[in-house]
């Protein structure tokens, strides 16, 4: 019986997590997968000339988009705004294993003391934080904690919840596959898939996002050789998830457009082949916007047809 304590969007999410019918992948076509991965690596590893692919989501998606903004320098700069989702995500590991019922607003204040001691950018930008802009950071980290326990039960420790979990494939080679999961329950047993790999998420729902946790799913059926059995981007600002169960379609989509990605790396990096502009969403955040009459033109119609929507207009 369900925790009456529990609230409806709890409720809801239990019943997200909860196994139903066991779920069993036939062997068979995990090992054709595999093979047909391990064969398709070979070529490319021939084409590479001693040079490595370090394949995640975000490449993937950057270099399936438009391939000039793929291949410009990163002038990624931290901001409390961007920051708040990796505090957040730290904050979030520590209250899924922290004993009692702590205070938010103190477990993302370990969790910022914490990064700003890691060797990493963003502990230089946490360390060189003033007060205000670290009050900000932790304004904006705590809403998505709050929002985070407003969504999900008391994780029970015997579903084994992960965060923060990386994976990896293949443990050596020219090609890697990489990836960073928000959280994952439920651990396999023999050949039965329970595992549920879950991005979280704030802001708008997005093809790319079921697409990442594909990637995923295909990255842990190859490192364990057992599938997840659901996937769910859980969107904390609107309470709701989107969920996908893992299929044999799934995980040889998820192939295709990972090998698509690697093969265009190669041309693109190694082969010199010239890149093909894809106006998208992407715009909104291109340095090259402002001079990209492909760019400006996509975003005027993304404009105008938001107004549309805004005002009712036919």
């Amino acid at each position: 019986m369900d925790d009456p304590g529990l609230t409806p969007l709890q409720r809801r999410t239990l019943a997200l997590l909860r196994r139903g019918e066991a779920v069993v992948f036939d062997q068979a076509f995990v090992a054709r997968l595999q093979g047909d991965i391990d064969e398709a690596f070979e070529l490319f590893e021939k084409r590479l000339d001693g040079e490595t692919v370090f394949m995640s989501k975000h490449k993937l998606s950057s270099v399936l988009g438009c391939e000039v903004q793929h291949l410009l320098d990163d002038a990624f700069v931290w901001s409390p705004a961007v920051a708040g989702g990796q505090v957040a995500h730290r904050a979030i590991q520590l209250m899924v294993n922290w004993r009692g019922e702590p205070v938010p607003a103190d477990v993302v204040d370990e969790a910022i003391a914490r990064l700003a001691d890691d060797d990493t950018s963003l502990g230089d930008w946490i360390a060189g934080l003033t007060e205000a802009d670290r009050a900000d950071l932790t304004g904006v980290a705590v809403e998505k904690l709050i929002k985070f326990l407003e969504c999900f039960p008391p994780l029970d420790k015997r579903a084994a919840p992960t965060t923060e979990s990386t994976v990896r494939w293949p443990v050596e080679g020219a090609i890697m596959l990489s990836g960073k999961v928000d959280l994952t329950i439920g651990r396999t047993a023999g050949d039965e898939s329970r595992k549920v790999i879950i991005d979280l998420k704030t802001g708008w729902a997005a093809p790319k996002h079921r697409e990442d946790l594909r990637f995923y799913a295909l990255v842990e059926t190859l490192r364990t050789q057992v599938p997840p059995r659901k996937l769910a981007s859980f969107y904390l600002d609107a309470g709701q998830p989107v969920v996908e169960d893992v299929t044999q379609a799934t995980l040889l989509t998820a192939s295709r457009r990972m090998l698509d990605a690697v093969n265009a790396e190669i041309e693109l990096r190694i082969e010199g082949r010239a890149p093909v502009k894809r106006p998208g969403a992407s715009c909104r955040w291109c340095p090259l916007a402002g001079e990209c009459p492909e760019g400006v033109a996509h975003l005027a119609r993304r404009r105008e047809h938001d107004d549309i929507e805004v005002t009712g207009d036919a």
